[in-house]
């Protein structure tokens, strides 16, 4: 059984078109909590959790990159099984189409990556 509710986010200042901007979001400027894990946005009408990351992943350096991958894939796999196990849809929303295509990559495209065009860097 999930416990899907809204939390508001910490005080540090969100980068300009993030988790906030997911067209559809219904819980703007909140972060959403299922069972105990917290998510950028919710699509109520899609039933779609969201995480959302701005990082200048094509700034970094290859070792950077591959540690940066190896940390985000266990995270996403493990969000993507907890959000289907409740009912949920799950996306990763990045900034850049190199880290769409490192992340497909490395998950052998099970995971539902997007280029968040909307999003300031």
């Amino acid at each position: 059984m999930d416990s899907l509710q809204g939390s508001l986010r910490s005080s540090v200042d969100p980068p300009p078109g993030g988790p906030s901007e997911v067209p559809g979001n219904g819980f703007p400027g909140w972060d959403v909590l299922v069972n105990g894990k917290s998510f950028d946005a919710f699509q109520p009408a899609t039933r779609m959790l969201w995480e959302v990351k701005t990082n200048t992943f094509d700034d970094y350096t290859l070792f950077l990159k591959r540690t940066v991958l190896a940390a985000q894939l266990a995270e996403f796999q493990t969000d993507s099984a907890l959000a289907k196990a409740c009912g949920y849809d799950y996306t990763v929303g990045v900034v850049s189409a190199a880290h769409r295509d490192a992340l497909l990559e490395a998950s052998a495209r099970t995971l539902n990556v997007v280029v968040m065009d909307w999003c300031a860097k």
